[in-house]
């Protein structure tokens, strides 16, 4: 695929949409669209440079058996989400400032210590060019409701047998899913 072209759609709050044109192997033109955290999109290399748009936390408790998870109403699928807590990094904040933030205003957690913090990875490669980092930690303190009147997000400490039992039952953003699935079988 090569890139040709690209065309803002729609300018909202969050979210702009776009139409990509790419020319494919055979010379076929291919209009994709996509969405983006950055309204300024011009060119292709902007589709993956670029700064760093949003944190996931995994913490584990200070005895490392048990497994943080949030229950967030998503808008977007209208039901209830198991999800490691996240959210946006704000401007001037690196990763680790950011994880801490949004941890304590979610779950009222404290981020204890950082175990680990992953390369970028884009979080619905699909059809988004967001970019998230996940930062792995422990957590510690006493969970308290989030502190947004915009989201409803619950969140509790779980055993690997109790995820286990969860994934047959509740519906998961797809990268907890699968973290939940292998962290629970070891």
């Amino acid at each position: 695929m090569e890139f040709k072209h690209i065309e803002k759609i729609h300018q909202g709050k969050f979210i702009t949409r776009y139409n990509l044109t790419y020319e494919t192997a055979s010379g076929r033109k291919k209009i994709y669209e996509m969405i983006s955290r950055n309204p300024s999109v011009t060119d292709g290399a902007m589709l993956h440079e670029g700064r760093v748009d949003a944190v996931v936390m995994i913490m584990h408790d200070e005895s490392d058996e048990q497994l943080l998870l949030s229950r967030e109403f998503r808008m977007a699928v209208g039901e209830w989400v198991y999800n490691f807590p996240a959210g946006l990094i704000d401007a001037g904040e690196d990763a680790a400032s950011a994880a801490e933030r949004e941890l304590r205003e979610e779950t009222g957690l404290r981020l204890q210590h950082i175990t680990d913090i992953w390369l970028e990875s884009y979080s619905a490669v699909g059809f988004a060019n967001e970019k998230n980092i996940v930062v792995e930690g422990i957590a510690a303190g006493e969970i308290l409701p989030s502190d947004s009147e915009l989201e409803e997000i619950e969140a509790f400490w779980y055993t690997k047998a109790e995820i286990r039992a969860l994934l047959k039952v509740a519906r998961f953003a797809a990268r907890t899913q699968a973290y939940c699935k292998l962290w629970s079988r070891s």
